[in-house]
């Protein structure tokens, strides 16, 4: 007994001093306030009091990126379960009565990388709120028959997300795009994982990645620092850690790229107007962060209405809408092009798709204006985000998640430091000349007429 007290003495100090030395490298915004519990919990407290109101948000460090083809979709049924009975209230009635009670506005989402539960309600509450989000997070009740409701609502976002044409290009391109680890970036799910979901699923989900030691809990608004850490502290001081990093406990598997280009034509019904998916596996932020700074003003760059993307489908009646975009992810993001051609000329737009693409990494593909433009909007877009005190919470999680503080704190002023060079590192290495997953959706009567397979293929 002695022995193993003081082996778990010694790995706290140690634990403590790696958390000491790690967390005065972190830089954060004013008013921005960063501590970590004993228990590996990780506490960010914002103070801005533009209203009287306090945002408290619990993150893990959960999501598709975690799931087999056995669990995918469980971390979002998850979710869902979140906000239905636990030790504290032990039916679904009694936790809605006290969302009421608190006058709290909440939701939850569920991403690749990142699970996160949010409440909003007056600053009076937030004790109250802490508490309730504690009961919430520790100690749910799967009940059977909570478990039979929330299934059929989240296999039915899944159905109503398949009535969508572009919604079902882009499920086939994704699953082509990253082979047998599709499951690790579909947070929708698969139909049959969901419907057959156990209250013994859900608890496998919670013992490998609820612990403290794999969350971030956010509090912000009209609130003091000091009295929220000591808060935080009181009520989910108790909540025992895992004792060791389920990330690298579970490890990701490592994503193979994409072998050779692969072009397909789908056709449905339901596409009453023809849509393009272009798919690149990008950076990831693990591997290659600045790749994901230079993306991101790229991305922004032919979205730009003088961008020659735009001006030579847009422009020339080609497309009605065309966008580049790339989301930042720890393991491998997708950069992603997406047309909608015009029903009439769709060989002519798929042609000038490809020629762009081939020239995007030419010297003169863009202006020094165009740069200077990007990176305009792009810090206008920062101030912009964060001008809602509650969103900020989510936003600061998804970094935490997928990226760092460090990258959350620092990004906007990396975005004004990227060079022509970094933007052409970026597209040789992930972009121009690589391989690709591309898809047309079209419907089966305008199909007929052009003959889709014939030219939509790999140039």
């Amino acid at each position: 007994m002695t022995s193993n007290f003081i082996k778990r003495c010694t790995l706290t100090v140690a634990g403590l001093l790696l958390a000491v030395s790690s967390f005065a490298q972190v830089r954060l915004p004013a008013g921005y306030y960063l501590k970590q519990l004993p228990n590996g919990l990780q506490v960010m407290v914002i103070e801005n009091s533009k209203v009287p109101l306090a945002t408290i948000e619990i993150a893990v460090k959960n999501g598709s990126f975690t799931e087999d083809s056995v669990y995918n979709g469980l971390s979002h049924l998850f979710e869902h379960m979140f906000f239905k009975a636990n030790k504290d209230y032990p039916t679904q009635a009694q936790f809605l009565k006290r969302t009421q009670e608190l006058g709290a506005i909440w939701n939850g989402t569920t991403s690749n990388e990142r699970v996160n539960y949010f409440f909003t309600f007056d600053r009076d509450s937030l004790k109250a709120g802490l508490k309730f989000l504690n009961a919430a997070i520790r100690f749910p009740i799967y009940r059977v028959e909570d478990m039979q409701k929330e299934r059929v609502v989240v296999d039915g976002e899944f159905q109503r997300a398949e009535s969508n044409p572009f919604f079902q290009l882009n499920f086939e391109v994704e699953k082509r795009v990253w082979g047998d680890l599709f499951t690790r970036k579909n947070p929708i799910g698969i139909h049959n994982i969901i419907n057959t979901a156990t209250p013994e699923k859900m608890m496998i989900i919670k013992n490998k990645y609820y612990f403290p030691n794999n969350s971030l809990l956010t509090i912000c608004g009209d609130v003091k620092h000091e009295e929220a850490f000591a808060l935080a502290e009181k009520i989910f001081g108790d909540w025992e850690s895992s004792g060791s990093d389920p990330i690298q406990k579970y490890p990701i598997p490592a994503f193979k790229p994409i072998a050779k280009n692969d072009f397909f034509v789908k056709e449905s019904t339901i596409a009453r107007t023809p849509f393009m998916q272009f798919e690149w596996q990008g950076p990831a932020y693990e591997t290659d962060s600045a790749s994901t700074i230079a993306a991101d003003v790229f991305s922004t760059i032919l979205g730009l209405n003088s961008a020659k993307l735009q001006q030579s489908l847009i422009d020339k009646g080609l497309a009605s809408g065309v966008g580049i975009n790339y989301q930042t992810c720890r393991y491998v993001g997708p950069i992603t092009i997406q047309v909608v051609p015009n029903p009439g000329k769709i060989k002519e737009c798929f042609d000038e798709v490809m020629h762009q693409i081939s020239m995007f990494d030419d010297p003169g593909y863009f202006t020094d204006q165009q740069l200077a433009d990007a990176k305009a909007i792009l810090l206008r877009n920062n101030k912009y985000a964060k001008e809602k005190p509650s969103s900020l919470p989510s936003q600061v999680s998804y970094a935490w998640a997928s990226t760092s503080l460090n990258y959350y704190t620092d990004n906007t002023d990396d975005y004004q430091k990227v060079t022509r060079a970094d933007i052409k590192r970026y597209l040789d290495t992930y972009l121009v000349g690589k391989p690709a997953v591309a898809g047309l959706i079209i419907d089966p009567t305008l199909n007929k007429q052009v003959n889709a397979a014939s030219f939509f293929v790999a140039k």
